[in-house]
């Protein structure tokens, strides 16, 4: 079995919105596909890929390959019939899911986590930083939005090796 084609087949999938089932016949069986996603998700295989790529660019581009500084941001996104747990956001007025993410300075995922967009922002980097890997070693800065003052720069300042620099307007 072709890997190549099984992560086509996965991508596919995750781009289009298709259900498994109706995987075009041009890749393998939707059962297989759905089996190595599945394993792969279960055993951080989709991670250390990223991971790795970061690691490759950052490389390419000249810097080192674990960052020293990073950004920590959140969206909202507005979710209709898509099953799964939702918020209200009433700073944004979106009914739907939030996206809390870090990122690299040359904006490399690092980390990210799905909740209600009702989650505030300091509660939802406490759950994303509570998810770094191995990759955040030589992270001693983490530039944040005035959403996240507040008890988190103490909570991070009490737990992790780096800081948070809140930048404002």
């Amino acid at each position: 079995m072709n890997v190549r084609e099984i992560v086509n087949a996965i991508l596919y999938v995750l781009r289009s919105g298709c259900a498994w089932r109706m995987l075009p016949h041009d890749f393998p069986p939707w059962q297989t596909v759905y089996g190595y996603s599945n394993t792969w998700c279960r055993e951080g295989i989709w991670e250390a890929m990223n991971d790795a790529l970061r690691e490759a660019v950052r490389q390419e581009a000249g810097r080192e390959i674990e960052p020293s500084a990073a950004i920590i941001d959140s969206q909202s996104v507005k979710t209709t019939s898509v099953p799964g747990i939702r918020g209200f956001d009433a700073g944004k007025r979106v009914n739907g899911r939030k996206r809390h993410i870090l990122v690299d300075t040359l904006g490399l995922l690092m980390a990210v986590i799905v909740t209600p967009a009702s989650v505030q922002d300091p509660a939802g980097a406490r759950l994303l930083l509570a998810r770094l890997s191995g990759a955040c070693k030589k992270l001693r800065l983490v530039w944040v939005d005035g959403g996240y003052r507040g008890k988190l720069l103490d909570w991070v300042a009490e737990r992790h090796p780096f800081r948070l620099r809140t930048v404002l307007r």
